[in-house]
């Protein structure tokens, strides 16, 4: 683990909308708060070129030890969770953005085990889930006995592993795409249910296979996604929470979730060694 100095360094792995957004955040705001951004990393380096620095860029992702840091954020894809995660836990604090990946359960277990043994710390922000703090608390005190989750978006915003959606046509309205476990879900639509990860990790006794999951294409949902998460506890408990987030066409996350994602970095970076999933306030 590197040594803790003042301003606290991270690096940045994705530069997507939402990479971007983080990006610009720590150069424009993080002197004030303590950060520092000690490198930006993307598939396409070219991508970065005149957005960031030149020194810090970093082009080849397997060199990151070469950088300083104190903290590495992941908002690219699941497959960088797989291939680089353990690695970056030998190195500095994780916080993982593409939680779907953690419905691999021999990955999960070599993560937690990668924090432990590096004395870091793995994280996983709420990002558009509400309320994920209370499911965790429910869940310690014993009393969760089920979740449900639901997502529903333009069809245009949904990036599927299959052919599902590739027939859809405006003005078709609702279709419920998947209804399952999340840990079925997760292979199917990688990119779109980091949310529903973000509950099973929350609810941890009922985990991946014990949540339930289902996406819905509505060509309705032309300004906003809608994140339905229903909870159920012991002695008749329950709790249905609706969050419509503003988005774009075609766009994967809702604009509301860059400022969320933002403030669950801060709360962590502010509180090291907190649990797994972390706060948003956003």
């Amino acid at each position: 683990m590197a040594t803790r100095s003042s301003t606290l360094r991270i690096g940045v792995v994705g530069y997507g909308h939402l990479g971007q957004y983080l990006v610009e955040r720590i150069i424009k705001d993080g002197a004030g708060l303590g950060l520092t951004l000690a490198f930006a990393w993307n598939r396409n380096p070219h991508k970065l070129k005149g957005l960031v620095p030149d020194h810090l860029i970093l082009e080849d992702l397997s060199a990151f030890k070469t950088r300083v840091c104190e903290v590495i954020v992941e908002v690219c894809h699941p497959q960088i969770v797989k291939d680089f995660g353990v690695q970056f836990l030998s190195h500095a604090h994780f916080l993982v953005g593409s939680p779907s990946a953690l419905c691999d359960p021999e990955l999960n277990q070599q993560l937690r085990q990668a924090a432990s043994l590096h004395g870091n710390t793995l994280y996983i922000p709420s990002g558009a889930l509400w309320g994920g703090q209370d499911i965790q608390r429910l869940n310690d005190s014993g009393a969760l006995t089920g979740v449900f989750v639901r997502m529903s978006k333009h069809p245009s915003c949904f990036r599927l592993t299959e052919d599902t959606l590739s027939d859809w046509t405006e003005g078709e309205g609702r279709r419920v795409l998947f209804r399952g476990s999340v840990a079925e879900l997760c292979p199917l639509a990688p990119n779109n249910v980091n949310t529903m990860a973000a509950v099973a990790v929350a609810a941890g006794t009922l985990g991946f296979p014990g949540v339930i999951g289902e996406i819905v294409s509505d060509t309705a949902l032309r300004d906003y996604h809608v994140v339905e998460v229903e909870v159920s506890g012991a002695h008749g408990f329950s709790v249905h929470t609706v969050r419509r987030n503003p988005a774009q066409l075609g766009a994967v996350t809702g604009s509301a979730t860059y400022n969320s994602f933002w403030h669950s970095l801060l709360g962590e970076l502010n509180a090291l060694g907190t649990p797994l999933l972390s706060q948003s306030t956003g």
